[in-house]
């Protein structure tokens, strides 16, 4: 796996990977960004995010669960000195559908965690990654 960055302007970048799919980055004005774009650190976070709803969803999938709607809602802290890594995760999966089986979602994201998920598996060297679901019924 390849990727550049590349400085656009003050502290803007550009990123690109070898799906040739781009993303903005920004520092926080404070820092001398002008604030156009995603920080690297919450784009830690939408991967861990993206990662682990792909599992799941794949998994849900393959166990014939009728989705309506699947959404993730992630919070980190963050050590208080640098380098501020992530100390702790929390993961809420929350899932739409009809007929949802709750130990099913339960086994996908145990799956995600445990097996499949490559940013979980890194970021839980440095943060206790901890998560729920919830099922929500739908016609």
């Amino acid at each position: 796996m390849d990727a550049t960055v590349k400085l656009d302007k003050r502290m803007t970048f550009h990123g690109t990977a070898d799906s040739g799919f781009a993303v903005k980055m920004d520092a926080h004005p404070s820092v001398g960004g002008d604030d156009d774009g995603v920080r690297p650190l919450e784009l830690l976070l939408i991967g861990l995010g993206g990662c682990t709803a792909m599992d799941v969803v794949s998994i849900l999938r393959k166990k014939r669960q009728e989705l309506n709607g699947y959404e993730i809602q992630l919070h980190a802290d963050r050590a208080e000195e640098h380098p501020k890594v992530f100390t702790a995760v929390t993961i809420k999966h929350i899932v739409r559908g009809r007929g949802v089986d709750p130990k099913a979602v339960e086994r996908a994201i145990e799956l995600s965690a445990t097996k499949y998920c490559s940013a979980h598996a890194m970021l839980s060297k440095t943060a206790t990654i901890t998560s729920t679901f919830e099922v929500l019924e739908e016609e």
